[in-house]
């Protein structure tokens, strides 16, 4: 098949990486493949240079761009539009808001015989205003109405989607949004080296989160149950993997509460260095406001670290409470740190909750499922006639 994967961006993030694996291991299976991007980037970091040895095209897009702007976005789409009515592809396979709406839009109008959408996050959520929300759910379903397939990343995205009415529940399945993962697995001498970098002594209970350092992130409930933690554990050790706008604001107030050496900023990781620092945690928390599935969590249970998080669009469907670490109700600030707290005090808990997600997330997030299941989705639906 001959197959193009947009997307508006490829920052370093779950969903980017989605894209970028999709890719690859389509073109290792034999399609042609092309990736469309934006050439934006941002504190996250970038993904580009981990293409250089990539199998498939990437195409750089001149005009897409993050942030809503009429003019960029409408010479995106006609971008789009031009590149589908040259290249005729039989599937084209957006993600993200922006490039969902522009990717698919072009799509139907160069008609392109099977369309497929990626949710790997609401596109309108908890963090907007209602009328931006009205907003993307009316775009949202003006173009699913082209839209043969929609794949969600959990099963909470197809519950939301079709509760706002994007489209008929029967369009949707849900694929996990796979990951190497081989590269995540408990390791004792890599545990014991990163944490001797953070000078976490043997004792320490290191309690880490990764995420871009900025609003919707959770680092501010995070903070605000920081003091009660380390109050009740003073073993307690805080490790930030990530950068972004917020950076110094935070560093700033965990100064004024006196908990600055309490927490170690790792920074921007890139991605195939993800897994050593996990393996040095003892637990990991995720607070963000809005997700997908936290694909944070999944690296977390894969190296046996159990994961403390609001129980917030899918993270229920891996943080399972009580088995594989404690999940919470969103935004319960002091019942997040009890939770911690409870875990940093029992340690056969974690080692028992970890061991249980490791196993159930290893062939769950394997890549190579997540490939085959999409070429499977392709090879189904281009059986079919059209939208119904």
């Amino acid at each position: 098949m001959r197959i193009c994967h947009v997307i508006t961006r490829l920052i370093i993030g779950g969903a980017q990486e989605n894209t970028v694996l999709t890719c690859r291991g389509l073109a290792e299976r034999g399609h042609e493949v092309t990736l469309m991007t934006g050439t934006e980037t941002g504190p996250e970091g970038s993904l580009w240079s981990t293409l250089a040895d990539s199998r498939f095209i990437t195409v750089p897009l001149e005009h897409m761009r993050r942030a809503v702007s009429p003019i960029k976005d409408f010479r995106a789409k006609s971008e789009l539009r031009a590149l589908f009515d040259l290249m005729r592809p039989d599937v084209v396979h957006t993600h993200s808001s922006k490039a969902g709406i522009l990717g698919r839009r072009a799509a139907a109008e160069a008609g392109v015989p099977l369309i497929v959408h990626t949710i790997h996050g609401m596109s309108f959520n908890r963090t907007q205003s209602a009328p931006v929300q009205r907003a993307y759910r009316w775009m949202e379903r003006r173009v699913a109405r082209h839209t043969h397939a929609i794949i969600t990343v959990a099963d909470a995205m197809i519950e939301q989607s079709v509760a706002a009415r994007i489209a008929p529940r029967e369009r949707f399945v849900t694929i996990r949004s796979g990951m190497e993962v081989d590269q995540f697995a408990p390791d004792a001498e890599s545990r014991r080296h990163k944490r001797r970098l953070w000078g976490a002594s043997e004792d320490a209970i290191v309690i880490g989160t990764i995420a871009r350092l900025f609003d919707n992130k959770g680092y501010d409930e995070i903070i605000r149950a920081m003091p009660e933690i380390v109050a009740r554990c003073p073993s307690a050790r805080f490790v930030w993997v990530g950068d972004g706008a917020q950076r110094e604001a935070y560093r700033r107030r965990l100064e004024s509460l006196g908990l600055l050496d309490r927490v170690f900023f790792a920074g921007l990781v890139a991605p195939r260095d993800v897994a050593s620092h996990v393996r040095g945690f003892d637990l990991l928390v995720h607070a963000s406001r809005w997700e997908g599935l936290p694909r944070a969590a999944v690296q977390a249970l894969l190296c046996e670290v159990p994961v403390v998080s609001f129980d917030n669009d899918g993270a229920r469907e891996v943080v399972i409470d009580g088995v594989t670490g404690r999940l919470v109700r969103y935004g319960d600030v002091p019942a997040m740190a009890a939770a911690v707290v409870e875990l940093v005090g029992d340690a056969p808990a974690r080692s028992r909750m970890g061991a249980a997600g490791r196993d159930r997330c290893r062939n769950e997030f394997d890549w190579r499922t997540m490939v085959k299941r999409i070429e499977e989705i392709y090879l189904e639906k281009l059986g079919c006639d059209a939208c119904r």
